[in-house]
């Protein structure tokens, strides 16, 4: 491997990925913590908090004509700066008197730029590697994404809470100084990133190179592409005609329907949960939550938490890569519904050891990365033959979607009957994931290792 500083994958695949993650956590885990902080009730924060799913659910719409529009690499610099624009851009209106408006506004703006920025980095990744390189930098990728997450969830969080011990529970003003700080890194990820990101002698676009996000480990090694089979640049006509194909073939696959159900409603129970459950842990007591400050959100949720996701996720995919996904069906399905019954717990507990809460979330975090590959496998195995990147691009819609509905009403049913029987209804959910389960017809050989 070339490690020259400016020809070195290592310098730009980790900051890379890095990057992707810091806006999806922003605009998706950052954003209830602020608007909790600022006043907002639970039916508003996760209603407009869940909209902000829209630009990765509609991605594969306008995925296409970043194919044909400039370069990949321009791309991902100009969402760079575009994301470090809506940073400084929600810095600023937070301490306003239109703040609401100011900062779903630029939350908005953050949120299509990183999922436009999604759609050239892991294209971007295909045409500046070579296939070994590709291989051997996935993760490295996910790695990094991952720290990404804990950065965002975790420290970011973390540092929130202290710049309020600081300024004496000034809060906005505190969130607005961690904004600015975001703002500076995305700046400085602008300015290396133009300097050291490579210029692929064949930076024409290709008809599918959309790589899912680097959430699925699972997906990478099977859509290695290199840049030697990069094809001539396409016409809208050309882009039109695919997808339509794309489409057509999409709904004339087998078991169709329930395999678009499978997608919506395998994660039901997590996506009521999702957002409510952040809330809860940062809600006060008289209200029914934990109370837990910004640090200790930061520590539980964005550090324990995501080290458990991210275990159960390795496991997950150990387990199915060795028997098989239609083995390993069963056990995930319970893995990804049943440890939500500690929400359950604590909700009747109200516990105040720390330890107790860590144990609590890393059990249903690891839970959910365990059950989550059953899911993001069955996506690869929908996928499989003729446009498989391309239908796999509408699976991840469809992903995104099934985060998005059940979160824009999911805090006004818990305002509605209180937090524990909110948790309560969400395990009834869980229901509706055994059923969808129990319809999925899977190859017995698919995932399995030869």
């Amino acid at each position: 491997m070339n490690f020259n500083i400016k020809s070195s994958p290592w310098s730009w695949v980790p900051t890379l990925y890095f990057a992707e993650g810091i806006p999806y956590v922003a605009v998706m885990t950052i954003a209830l913590v602020l608007y909790k902080q600022l006043g907002l009730s639970n039916t508003e924060i996760t209603y407009y908090t869940s909209w902000l799913y829209l630009p990765w659910v509609i991605k594969p719409l306008w995925s296409p004509f970043v194919d044909i529009i400039r370069t990949k690499r321009w791309w991902i610099i100009a969402m760079q700066l575009l994301i470090g624009a809506a940073f400084g851009g929600v810095a600023f209106t937070i301490p306003t008197a239109f703040w609401l408006q100011g900062t779903l506004c630029f939350f908005w703006l953050m949120a299509f730029a990183s999922a436009t920025h999604d759609i050239a980095a892991d294209g971007f990744y295909m045409l500046g590697l070579s296939e070994h390189e590709q291989s051997w930098f996935v993760g490295i990728r996910s790695t990094f994404y991952r720290l990404a997450m804990i950065v965002g969830q975790g420290v970011l969080i973390m540092i929130a809470g202290n710049l309020q011990v600081i300024f004496r529970n000034d809060i906005p003003y505190s969130w607005s100084l961690l904004f600015y700080g975001c703002c500076g890194l995305f700046l400085a990820l602008w300015l290396w990133h133009s300097y050291i990101l490579p210029r692929p002698e064949d930076t024409l676009p290709r008809p599918e190179d959309t790589l899912p996000r680097p959430e699925d480990t699972l997906l990478r090694l099977e859509d290695k592409v290199s840049a030697d089979e990069a094809a001539q640049p396409r016409t809208v006509e050309d882009i039109k005609n695919e997808l339509i194909g794309v489409i057509k073939t999409f709904f004339q696959k087998e078991q169709v329907l329930v395999g678009i159900l499978f997608m919506l409603l395998y994660r039901m129970p997590e996506g009521l949960l999702v957002k409510v459950s952040t809330l809860f842990l940062i809600d006060n007591p008289g209200s029914g939550g934990l109370g837990l400050s910004p640090q200790e959100l930061g520590f539980v949720q964005g550090t324990v938490g995501v080290i458990g996701l991210t275990l159960g996720g390795i496991i997950g995919g150990m387990a199915a890569g060795h028997d098989g996904l239609k083995r390993w069906l069963w056990p995930m399905v319970c893995a990804i519904t049943l440890p939500d019954i500690v929400y359950v717990f604590m909700a009747y507990a109200l516990p105040h050891s720390l330890l107790l809460i860590n144990v609590c979330i890393f059990i249903e975090q690891f839970g959910y990365g365990f059950g989550f590959t059953a899911y993001m496998l069955y996506l690869i195995y929908y996928s499989q033959g003729e446009y498989k990147t391309s239908h796999y691009a509408l699976c991840t819609a469809f992903m995104a979607l099934s985060m998005m509905i059940p979160g824009l009403f999911a805090g006004a049913l818990q305002e509605m009957v209180g937090y524990r029987m909110f948790f309560i209804i969400v395990m009834a959910f869980c229901s509706v994931t055994f059923i969808i389960s129990a319809l999925l017809k899977i190859d017995p050989s698919f995932g399995k290792k030869e």
